[in-house]
């Protein structure tokens, strides 16, 4: 059995195949390298490998996350996110949701174009998702109201005899985050990684889709940011590199500032609370 809240170093697929037993993840949270960043320390990425593993690891009723960005090729948007999200709902998945990372960015230099600011999230889940703890904000506007109107198809309206809507409501699925230096993390050892994305959006999808004692993945964990969060909300997590340097000079040293030991004893206490 694979020890969890660990963090292993090597190509993922492999990795997947060799030690991780079928249904065995309730969630993963990854952000692929794409398009330029195809090309990772000499590996070409291949997606559809990597989401042939995920479904085999993946409980019935988990969870993928998979945040991806577009980018412009010879004046061309590439599709790339699209191509995989059909990929993935071909071997069995659903697509749950598709979501948007929206990136409070500084200006660009005037384009031709509108300023990029957003990669996609999207939910797939193997069957219906077992874990679904919506997160909540406050409606705008709100009223309380005894009654209101329904428009029917024929234009019609009807009155409801009950109170329509909720002083909280689920949150919309385009979620807003500030990114760059101290925003993203205050973890300062972070940013020897080159792409990474902020520990508040990898928190939120945690809560979301996860319980705790549940077991996190990121195949590719670079920064270690979904392990962090995972091992801070009372997840178990696997991470997985193939990175030696961001695995030993990043991702460990981020944990162990807050108090992560690299021995059985987190999981072995989150298993006795489940």
């Amino acid at each position: 059995m694979i020890e969890l809240n660990k963090f292993y170093i090597g190509e993922s697929v492999e990795f997947m195949k060799e030690n991780i037993p079928d249904n065995f993840i309730d969630l993963t949270v990854t952000s692929p390298p794409y398009d330029d960043l195809r090309k990772y320390n000499g590996f070409i990425f291949d997606y559809k490998s990597m989401a042939d593993e995920l479904y085999r690891v993946t409980k019935n009723g988990g969870v993928v996350v998979w945040i991806v960005g577009d980018k412009v090729k010879n004046g061309s948007e590439t599709l790339l996110p699209y191509e995989q999200a059909q990929y993935f709902k071909s071997i069995g998945f659903n697509v749950h949701d598709t979501m948007i990372y929206q990136k409070n960015v500084m200006p660009f230099p005037e384009q031709t174009r509108y300023i990029q600011c957003f990669e996609y999230m999207y939910v797939f889940s193997k069957g219906k998702p077992l874990t679904h703890n919506m997160l909540k904000e406050k409606t705008k506007g709100y009223k309380p109201s005894k009654s209101s109107t329904q428009r029917n198809a024929d234009g019609t309206t009807t009155t409801l005899k009950y109170e329509q809507g909720k002083e909280f409501r689920n949150r919309w699925n385009v979620w807003v985050y500030d990114v760059g230096y101290n925003k993203t993390t205050k973890d300062k050892i972070a940013y020897k990684h080159p792409a990474q994305f902020p520990e508040q959006l990898a928190q939120d999808h945690i809560l979301s889709w996860s319980n705790e004692g549940n077991i996190i993945l990121d195949p590719m964990c670079g920064a270690g940011t979904t392990c962090k969060m995972a091992y801070l909300n009372n997840r178990n997590f696997i991470g997985v590199d193939m990175s030696e340097e961001y695995i030993e000079n990043i991702c460990k040293p981020r944990l162990i500032e807050y108090g992560w030991k690299e021995t059985l004893e987190f999981q072995q206490q989150v298993f006795r609370n489940r």
